[in-house]
């Protein structure tokens, strides 16, 4: 998940700053993490320890007042009541992540996927824009390719993902909804090469880039399995101890083994070998499946 925590991060400037240019400075005065980091950690952290997604999520708002939360879900977390509120927004899809890492099983997984989402996120769109992400993630860790992440997402979803980034950005304005943002997150990382590729080019349409950059380099990192050493070691500067803390027992329980470990820092190139993401000896959560 470290993928989208770093594409957060770095899209965190380029959301007040819009750029239509891949040739930016990567880290900018005031990079930090958001709310994209914070509730993807709150996500980590349930699929570590068996926690109550909606409970989980308010405790983090709570102790990261200042991340940046959309308006609907800062009033959720500070409400009395834990009810979701119908949102299609792209909250749903920014902090899905670690599910797809955690879970084996792809029925499993997609079932995870709702429920994470659904404890604010219930509209369709947001369940559907969860489910979407992570599936492209789960299939980007189990060795599938390009053309077959695309195929699978359009059938499965209904996303169109034949326009090209040219064709989408000259146009492309802030857009916080998940039919307006995970398909062109989608395509960012479909057009890329490897993972700074696909940050710069999420970042490129401009909008709500920490967000769209969060979700394609969530799947960057399953796909490509490479994060340049300066990129995780700058953005882990970023992070507060205890981010850094459940991010770091995720790895080791989830996604990283000794081979893997070298890969968030730095000894494969991109397009070469790397091993398969081992995934969790049994399903973390009980959805009857395994």
């Amino acid at each position: 998940m470290f993928g989208a925590i770093a594409g957060d991060v770095i899209g965190s400037y380029f959301e007040g700053f819009p750029t239509k240019r891949t040739d930016f400075t990567m880290f900018q005065p005031g990079t930090r993490f958001t709310d994209d980091t914070v509730l993807t950690v709150a996500v980590a952290d349930c699929m570590l320890n068996g926690l109550d997604y909606a409970k989980t999520f308010r405790e983090y708002a709570h102790k990261y007042p200042q991340a940046g939360y959309g308006g609907m879900f800062r009033r959720w977390a500070n409400s009395e009541s834990l009810e979701p509120y119908n949102s299609f927004g792209n909250g749903s899809a920014m902090r899905v992540s670690p599910v797809a890492f955690a879970i084996d099983n792809y029925d499993c997984m997609m079932k995870e996927a709702k429920r994470s989402a659904a404890v604010t996120h219930n509209h369709p769109e947001g369940i559907k824009g969860a489910q979407a992400i992570a599936s492209a993630i789960y299939w980007a860790r189990t060795g599938q390719g390009k053309n077959y992440i695309k195929e699978q997402t359009q059938a499965r979803f209904e996303y169109d993902l034949s326009p090209t980034l040219d064709q989408i950005r000259p146009d492309y304005d802030f857009d916080a909804t998940c039919p307006g943002t995970v398909p062109q997150a989608i395509i960012a990382f479909l057009e890329s090469d490897d993972y700074e590729d696909c940050i710069r080019k999420a970042i490129s349409l401009g909008g709500d880039s920490d967000t769209i950059a969060c979700m394609a380099g969530s799947i960057a990192e399953a796909y490509y399995r490479f994060i340049p050493e300066y990129i995780v070691a700058k953005v882990r500067t970023c992070l507060d101890p205890d981010l850094l803390r459940i991010i770091d027992q995720f790895n080791t329980r989830f996604i990283l083994n000794p081979e893997l470990e070298k890969c968030l820092t730095g000894p494969y190139s991109p397009g070469s070998p790397a091993p398969a993401f081992p995934g969790p000896l049994i399903c973390p959560v009980s959805c009857g499946i395994m």
